[in-house]
């Protein structure tokens, strides 16, 4: 992608969508086949409307990194989706700007440290198997388990000890609700401009404060819980509330730090989730990848359970949540304003205007992948992707704003693949589709039931 002083005026192609609505129709029918056909019709750098917001799906590699990386301080997350998110989670991480968003990350880089998050491997295999001791009985009665909700109660009780020092499981039913409740309510509420606060005395609005309540009640409880026993116990939550400001000596209110917790909360368990359903659901559709991986967990394992040491010797299963993450990645779309005018891959990009950043589109950019919709751990090995652009693959977003819990995550989603594949198959129940579902996350749909073989 070229940028000359010539090329400033040109304006990117893209369709002329409803005269009011622009393609917000579309987008509601089938956001996923919309981004597709955009960039299949009209190039690596397309415009068009999403109601009265003038925005541009940048797809090849080169714009994404001038968009994360090169050029972040022109591109702001002050946009329609994050002010959603700030419903949710207030001003949190993913959500805060400028100078306070990096204190607050400065604040909290040293709990995601390499080796804090090795230390965390063992509490997230024992919660593992604690899962499947409840399979156990599921597999001997022959009944299929809900992995959707199955994986989002496993990856909530991790984070919660991983980051927190607490158990949450009594609560995993609610706050699964309740973040499904919130999760699918931005999405609609973006998807139909409804840019008000949830403050009417609607049912819909009113199903969003609850769940919000809900999530706010155990994160609320978690904070007190803490400040009573006065403990630091090293974990993330210790150091946001042992951290000072160095101008003022001031310490975290309350609302600062749940803004954080409720951050983590979702960040920690929703995306880590996520994955692992889709890596389920895609495992049982291609045997010849699962058994590629059982054969890994048993020359490395053979038997055992996993450590963190043995992370770096699970080279495939890293592959296969590669791939998984690469086919169907949590972030479907990270927006931003734009600051100032500028160029991208020669095209005009006004101030004012948003600039659209599709993993799920670019992760499947045929320049860069072959066979894009195939399911092929493989690309991952370390030589096929040492070749490849740092940007054609950006699951975790990139530059500095990329995921601060990127490692925490993948080491996590590998120790959980390897535990249970080492005891089950999941096979789909008959009559289920695997097929996406795009809330905050992009889910599959439904509750994903599946059959548990056991391996012999």
């Amino acid at each position: 992608m070229t940028t000359t002083a010539a090329t400033l005026t040109r304006q990117p192609p893209g369709p002329r969508g409803h005269l009011l609505m622009g393609i917000l129709p579309d987008v509601r029918r089938d956001i996923l086949g919309c981004l597709g056909d955009l960039h299949r019709q009209y190039g690596d750098v397309v415009r068009y409307r999403l109601g009265p917001l003038r925005s541009h799906l940048v797809a090849h590699p080169d714009g994404v990194k001038h968009v994360l990386q090169d050029h972040v301080r022109n591109y702001t997350k002050d946009h329609l989706s994050y002010r959603m998110a700030r419903w949710i989670t207030g001003d949190g991480l993913l959500t805060s700007t400028g100078d306070f968003w990096l204190r607050q990350r400065r604040l909290a880089q040293p709990a995601f440290h390499r080796q804090r998050i090795a230390g965390m491997a063992a509490g997230m295999v024992r919660r593992t198997e604690g899962m499947l001791q409840r399979w156990d009985t599921a597999a001997a009665n022959g009944t299929p388990v809900g992995v959707n909700g199955e994986m989002m109660r496993l990856t909530l009780a991790v984070v919660g000890e991983a980051l927190f020092g607490t158990s949450v499981e009594a609560q995993a039913a609610q706050v699964g609700e309740a973040f499904t409740e919130l999760s699918q309510q931005i999405a609609e509420r973006f998807r139909t401009f409804r840019m008000l606060p949830p403050v009417l005395p609607t049912r819909y609005d009113r199903a969003f404060r609850n769940a919000r309540a809900t999530l706010m009640g155990t994160v609320q409880g978690i904070i007190a819980a803490r400040r009573q026993r006065g403990e630091d116990l090293g974990d993330l939550l210790s150091m946001l509330m042992l951290a000072r400001d160095e101008d003022t000596g001031e310490g975290m209110t309350d609302e600062q730090l749940g803004s954080e917790v409720m951050t983590m909360l979702l960040a920690g368990h929703e995306t880590t989730a996520t994955s692992l359903s889709w890596a389920w659901g895609l495992l049982s559709k291609h045997p010849e990848v699962e058994a590629r991986l059982h054969a890994e967990l048993d020359a490395v394992l053979g038997g055992r359970a996993p450590t963190a040491e043995d992370v770096p010797r699970l080279g495939y299963t890293k592959q296969v949540v590669e791939e998984t993450m690469r086919l169907y990645p949590a972030g479907v779309i990270f927006s931003r304003t734009v600051k100032e005018d500028d160029v991208i891959g020669g095209f005009h990009i006004p101030k004012g205007s948003a600039v659209d950043v599709s993993p799920y589109v670019t992760q499947r950019h045929p320049d860069f992948w072959e066979e894009p919709e195939a399911f092929r751990p493989e690309r991952f090995a370390p030589e096929a992707a040492a070749k490849r652009h740092r940007f054609a693959y950006f699951p975790f977003s990139g530059g500095p704003r990329q995921c601060i819990g990127n490692s925490f995550a993948m080491m996590e989603t590998q120790l959980v693949l390897a535990t249970v594949a080492q005891r089950y198959r999941l096979r789909e129940a008959p009559g289920f589709t695997l097929e996406p579902d795009s809330h905050l996350t992009l889910r599959p749909r439904g509750a994903l039931p599946m059959y548990l073989e056991r391996r012999s």
